[in-house]
């Protein structure tokens, strides 16, 4: 039988192995027994880690195989040991000794199986790293072949560009000859302008001397014109006069003459008269005739005058139209001298526009020059970054396998700080005390703001006290009170989880974890808890918790933690048992029937069960979403005095969390009870009536059990009374026991609520002072039966 397994073991090419392992299998010598390793983790002994690869698979499931270290002289011992026996005939011994080598020769060939199956897939993954490498420098070439293509083509390119603007250049520089011509004969023209405009200037400027001149002309003949005006209005005032002295002598004829007519009667006695008379009438028609001679002299005169004024006015004709004639000249010459400036500033700019073209089309010329030289030297630089691109390539090679190999330590590290980081985090969780208590603030409503004249709650600023002290103001007397944390109602949802994220965390452990809130109806427990799944920002707790925790569960993926989670909700019913996820749920409550009987029961290990109650596998965030939002439409509600919907029961969440690490064997179990609390009330303020009464005496009298199960425990009595209510025997593992407990105490900020308010914060004094147990950790190994058998 010896030579039959030494023969197998030679089967196996064992010589081909030492010759393979030579340097590797170094260690001291035993005496023919096999040393067994102390831990896999922290007991890693040189001989091993220099005899296996690092790529090398350990043993299935943390058998003895991967705890057991072999070396040449460990092999040749065994293979050269002989049965010792006092007694030849001693079959059983000889039978127990050949059991117990045949079992060391099964851990050593199954121990070089392993190691050589190691070798051989490291082998396999080395060629294909060198076959990876052999393509990547065979791309590399192929790259740098079409780069330097690329490069050829940019060149020739460049090179066309190059003989094209040269010829545009040379275009630019004829068209630039003929544009200078142009501009030396636009200058001539220019100056040939220039010069007709300075005599036109002078021309213009004799013009106005004689527009003066005429204007002054102009004036005195007007003086004269106004002064004929005048005397032809004192003629035509003389000339009246005269007609009116004619009248009255035309009159005075008229009269001689009918005195001659009665002269002419009388004339024979009148003969004497007669002679004197008629020498009147002489002398009457020489005077007529003397006026008649002036009247024909003065309208003569008159005649003139006026032949005068006409010449005059004439005279003032000729020289406006003359006037006329020059400014329409000088404003001919204005416009001429105008258009001579703007044709010169026209092609002054044309020429600078020119002048600028040939600027950068002489600017771009060298701008290619430059990059046909830069691209020159990237053909150059080229070739030598080919080598530099190899060069690098070989240190990055050696980088990635010492990368590996840090990779590997860091990797063992990581599972050890993984689990120093846990025994700290739960030892800063129980320094800070078993039953932590945080205070929530709401703010106030809109309606509420309105009738409220002052302050009842304020927030101490003193350092000891900042962020954890709250005053409240009662009938001119403050009470103040201390807790782990104070949360103004300027607190978002996301302030508060980031206080118990680490609670939370204390789940995934192995710890049992409850987090309840507790405070009258409408102090926004329900708020905190669920918070409004619709506005992302103003979650609540529960989501937030659950969110967390896949997160976190997928990030341990990595170190071997595999989580399986179950999900229950229930709710408290006037001290009745409602399962919210009962896929046949009835309407019996509702009808006054009674529906199926639930008992709560507590193991030996505190671990508490309800029968019959429905229990949920989930995988993510979303699945528990859903069972929330179908327990929130099965939960009791209803509509009070003081909340509008009000919560009618006690609503507990429950999360089972079982974890198993399959790299170090570790089973951890953990449970999180996030517990929404119905608020208390009193008859007088809610207005309850008919089954709302019912409601508000059941919630009242389970809170009431919850203070005396409180006011015991602070008082450590031998006999807490958690039985008295199914809240408090539901919670007896959470207060009494060995769970991390926090509770959120809300309050309302109204004067109105002042009293309860007091209450509230007295009754969480009380329960932040209270001693309960020691939290303990859930976890344990894998049971040897799932180990592998060698049998």
């Amino acid at each position: 039988m010896m030579m039959k397994l030494q023969n197998q073991f030679n089967g196996v090419g064992i010589e081909s192995l030492e010759q393979r392992r030579r340097d590797s299998m170094v260690g001291p010598r035993s005496n023919g027994t096999i040393r067994p390793r102390q831990s896999f983790s922290n007991g890693r002994r040189e001989s091993f880690a220099a005899s296996a690869p690092p790529s090398a698979p350990g043993s299935n499931s943390g058998s003895d195989v991967g705890a057991l270290d072999f070396n040449k002289e460990d092999v040749e011992v065994l293979l050269n040991e002989r049965m010792r026996t006092k007694n030849k005939f001693n079959y059983k011994e000889r039978c127990e000794q050949m059991l117990d080598y045949i079992k060391r020769l099964r851990l050593c060939i199954r121990w070089f199986q392993e190691v050589e199956g190691g070798y051989l897939l490291e082998q396999d993954n080395l060629r294909e790293m060198l076959q990876s490498a052999e393509i990547k420098c065979s791309e590399m070439e192929m790259l740098m072949q079409n780069k330097e293509e690329e490069l050829n083509a940019i060149i020739m390119e460049l090179r066309k560009n190059y003989n094209l603007l040269q010829d545009k250049c040379a275009k630019e520089e004829s068209d630039k000859m003929a544009l200078m011509d142009d501009l030396s004969r636009d200058k001539e023209a220019r100056i040939a302008a220039e010069r007709l405009q300075t005599c036109l200037s002078e021309d213009l400027e004799k013009l106005r001397q004689e527009q003066q001149t005429s204007n002054q002309k102009i004036a005195s003949l007007n003086d004269m014109y106004k002064r004929l005006q005048d005397y032809n209005t004192s003629l035509q005032q003389y000339n009246s006069k005269l007609q009116t002295e004619l009248s009255t002598a035309n009159e005075t004829l008229k009269r001689v003459e009918s005195e001659k007519a009665a002269v002419a009667e009388n004339l024979s006695t009148l003969r004497g008269q007669y002679s004197s008379l008629q020498e009147q009438l002489t002398s009457s028609k020489a005077y007529q005739e003397e006026a008649v001679k002036q009247k024909e002299a003065l309208i003569n005169e008159v005649g003139c005058l006026r032949t005068e004024l006409q010449q005059v006015r004439d005279d003032r004709d000729r020289q406006l139209s003359q006037v006329q004639t020059l400014t329409d000249e000088l404003s001919k010459y204005k416009d001429f001298t105008g258009r001579s400036v703007s044709e010169l500033d026209c092609l002054t700019e044309k020429s600078n526009e020119l002048e600028a073209k040939c600027s950068t089309q002489s600017d771009l010329v060298r701008t290619l020059q430059d990059q046909l030289a830069a691209a020159h030297k990237k053909l150059q630089m080229s070739d030598l970054s080919a080598t530099e691109t190899r060069k690098q390539y070989e240190e990055q090679n050696m980088i990635i396998c010492d990368l590996r190999n840090r990779l590997e330590d860091a990797e063992v590290k990581l599972v050890e700080g993984e689990k120093l980081r846990k025994k700290l985090h739960n030892t800063i969780l129980e320094l800070k005390g078993n039953i932590r208590v945080f205070c929530r603030v709401r703010p106030l409503l809109p309606v509420e703001g309105s009738n409220t004249d002052t302050k009842v709650i304020g927030f101490p600023t003193a350092t000891e006290a900042l962020g954890r002290g709250v005053d409240l103001l009662q009938n001119g007397q403050k009470h103040s009170f201390m807790f782990d944390k104070v949360f103004v109602p300027d607190a978002s949802q996301q302030d508060v989880f980031v206080e118990i994220s680490q609670l939370v965390q204390s789940a995934l452990d192995g710890y049992k974890v409850c987090i309840f809130a507790y405070g009258q109806t409408g102090s926004g427990k329900t708020f905190t808890m669920m918070g409004n799944p619709g506005n992302p920002d103003r979650k609540g707790l529960i989501p937030r918790s659950l969110e967390q925790i896949f997160e976190t569960r997928q990030s341990l993926k990595a170190q071997g933690w595999k989580y399986d989670l179950q999900v229950s909700m229930l709710e408290i019913y006037n001290e009745t048992i409602r399962d919210l996820l009962s896929p046949h749920k009835s309407n019996s409550f509702d009808n006054g029937t009674p529906g199926k009987q639930y008992t709560i029961k507590h193991d030996a290990n505190g671990n508490t069960h309800v029968s019959d109650l429905t229990l949920v596998d989930v995988r993510s965030s979303k699945e528990v979403a859903y069972l929330l939002d179908k327990a929130a439409q099965s939960r009791s509600v209803g509509k009070t005095l003081m909340n509008e919907q009000s919560s009618r029961s006690h609503f507990v969440f429950t999360l089972r969390i079982s974890g198993v690490n399959e790299s170090t064997e570790q089973q951890v179990q953990g449970v999180l009870n996030l517990i929404d609390l119905a608020g208390s009330e009193r008859l007088s303020k809610s207005g309850s009536t008919g089954d709302r009464l019912k409601e508000t005496q059941a919630i009242n009298k389970s809170l009431s059990s919850l203070s005396d199960v409180i006011f015991a425990l602070a008082k450590r009595e031998d006999h807490v009374p958690f039985r008295n209510s199914k809240l408090t025997y539901l919670l007896q593992p959470c207060l009494g026991g060995d769970s991390k407990t926090l509770m959120f105490v809300n309050i309302s900020p109204e004067n109105s609520s002042l009293g309860e308010s007091l209450c509230s914060l007295r009754f969480a004094a009380r329960v932040n002072a209270c001693e309960i147990g020691i939290p303990r950790r859930q976890t344990n190994m894998r049971s040897s039966d799932n180990r592998l058998s060698y049998g």
